[in-house]
């Protein structure tokens, strides 16, 4: 148990985000025996134009314009930062000298202010906490001099047309000079130990105050009570980066007496596809993160239909633990970080598995089944997973 240190965490994910967040759970395990402080990125000079509408936008404008503070405190021990200055957006600059020049002076107003606050908060001898911020926190090692810098990979970002670009370099390099890399799974902790030989798995733990059965209503959500048995359900955001689509085409018109509800936002792709044809298939939009528990107890059969890409082959999905904390059958694509999962979720490899395995889930389901994916899940929580992150702590300070 690490107790009364201070730690600076910085990552993609921002406080205000709409989704389930790891570095935010992290953060809130972390501040119950120490003060944390979770500075968001800087508000871009491409999105302050482009998504000048949306709410989170406006508010980041309203602290650089100096009429709201960017410094909000969450809990006695936890604050969040919203950056008051707009950073320059510079992705599409080929690598070279002026990436560099202009990334570092990104990097050097980054630290500035969070110095600033740091000296406010009388944070000292602080651990920095890197949740894949490869760019904009390259140089955050070097400037804020932390005691402990831990970069933290949950996700194979430079899979991704904007990540791949520079972060093929540039990761690898951050990794380097950290202290130490931990990872939510073996796979992406080997990805980065050629770089780094301290990488190490932490696991992943899960909110289960959200997915709990005291938490469910009677009856089911007024938007699934005319959807016909049995349904086969989806739950998070829709994206065809991650989702395969032909899969669940398939799944559609070769199950047509399963009624396929997919629950979450969707990205371009999923709006402009053919499954809002098939008369199966069923979007129901996004949720707040308090009703998903009704549509995950309301599901007969849950999944997680994922392409097997550079992005998913390491990817934790939490959505797992969410399905099987609340007792579901679950399907799920196989890969190497799902092989965990293995004695608990039907795990497909090709469509026609896939289908036969949705079959099997409601056909052979039993009460022992249920309650051993339920006492499965519910051992995967952020404290186990921060009580490792810990004792790679006390490890790096011996």
């Amino acid at each position: 148990m690490i107790e009364n240190r201070d730690f600076i965490i910085v990552g993609l994910q921002p406080w205000d985000i709409a989704i389930g967040s790891n570095c935010k759970n992290i953060a809130t395990e972390l501040s119950k025996k120490n003060r944390v402080l979770y500075v968001n990125t800087p508000l871009d000079r491409i999105t302050s134009i482009r998504d000048k509408h949306l709410p989170e936008v406006q508010k980041r404008k309203a602290v650089i314009a100096g009429k709201e503070n960017g410094l909000i405190k969450v809990s006695d021990n936890l604050w969040t930062l919203y950056p008051s200055f707009i950073t320059e957006s510079i992705n599409k600059l080929p690598a070279g000298w002026l990436y560099n020049l202009l990334n570092k002076r990104n990097n050097k107003r980054f630290a500035r202010e969070i110095k600033k606050i740091l000296g406010q908060l009388g944070f000292k001898n602080v651990i920095l906490f890197n949740d894949s911020l490869m760019f904009q926190g390259f140089y955050l090692k070097e400037l804020l001099d932390p005691a402990l810098a831990i970069y933290y990979i949950r996700d194979n970002l430079v899979t991704q047309p904007y990540f791949k670009k520079h972060g093929e370099a540039m990761e690898p390099a951050l990794a380097a000079k950290y202290d130490v890399v931990v990872s939510n799974s073996d796979y992406l902790a080997q990805c980065l130990r050629p770089s780094n030989s301290k990488s190490f798995m932490i696991g992943q733990g899960c909110d289960f105050t959200l997915f709990d059965f005291a938490r469910v209503l009677p009856g089911k959500p007024d938007d699934l009570k005319d959807i016909p048995s049995p349904v086969i359900g989806y739950v998070g955001f829709l994206t065809g980066m991650r989702l395969d689509i032909k899969l669940l085409e398939y799944l559609a018109t070769n199950r047509k007496k399963y009624s396929f509800v997919l629950v979450g936002p969707e990205d371009e792709e999923f709006k402009a596809s053919a499954l809002h044809h098939y008369p199966n298939i069923y979007f129901l939009g996004a949720k707040s993160e308090g009703e998903l528990v009704q549509y995950v107890n309301a599901f007969d059969v849950c999944i997680n239909p994922q392409l097997n890409n550079g992005m998913t082959i390491g990817n934790y999905p939490r959505k797992i633990d969410e399905y099987l904390a609340m007792g579901k059958p679950t399907v799920a694509t196989k890969n190497e970080t799902m092989a965990f999962f293995k004695e608990h979720v039907y795990l497909s490899e090709g469509y026609q598995h896939y289908a036969t395995h949705l079959d099997e889930a409601l056909q052979t389901d039993t009460e022992q089944k249920k309650q051993a994916r339920i006492a499965f899940a519910r051992g995967h929580t952020w404290a186990n997973s921060v009580s490792k992150l810990y004792e790679v702590i006390e490890k790096e300070n011996k």
